[in-house]
């Protein structure tokens, strides 16, 4: 176990990065959503490549905070924590996914939802193309 001043730092420490993480964080937010209203409207097999990247620049802050850190240096690498489920959340979400892929080929209520969002996102890709013929007019 580390000594007392150890912890005092690795306690400094952790409060520095949780600041420096929800910073990240609360730039994330909606840059994503830009991000992510852009990928949706982009037309093509190049759509969402701007969106994946955000998300692979993520990973990378994700990496250079490395949040709990001062665990694995004071005990080693991480084991797999029985109190913990071994699925994350991007497993999770696959699971619930699945589900609704499920109910959706079924003929479910999710068959109505995802209509009515795609009707609302055919819309909106319309309307920004009209914007944009309108504007170019204009010049």
């Amino acid at each position: 176990m580390p000594d007392r001043w150890t912890l005092i730092r690795d306690i400094l420490v952790l409060q520095l990065k949780l600041l420096v993480d929800g910073l990240r964080d609360l730039i994330l937010v909606p840059i994503s959503l830009v991000i992510g209203v852009i990928s949706l409207l982009k037309a093509g097999n190049a759509s969402g490549s701007e969106f994946y990247e955000l998300l692979r620049a993520g990973r990378r802050t994700e990496q250079w905070i490395n949040l709990f850190g001062a665990a694995e240096r004071v005990y080693g690498p991480s084991i797999s924590d029985e109190r913990f489920p071994a699925e994350d959340i991007d497993e999770m979400v696959s699971r619930v996914e699945s589900f609704l892929v499920d109910e959706y080929r079924q003929g479910g209520v999710t068959r109505q939802a995802r209509d009515r969002l795609d009707r609302a996102l055919e819309s909106l890709h319309k309307m920004v193309l009209r914007k944009g013929k309108s504007s170019a007019g204009k010049e």
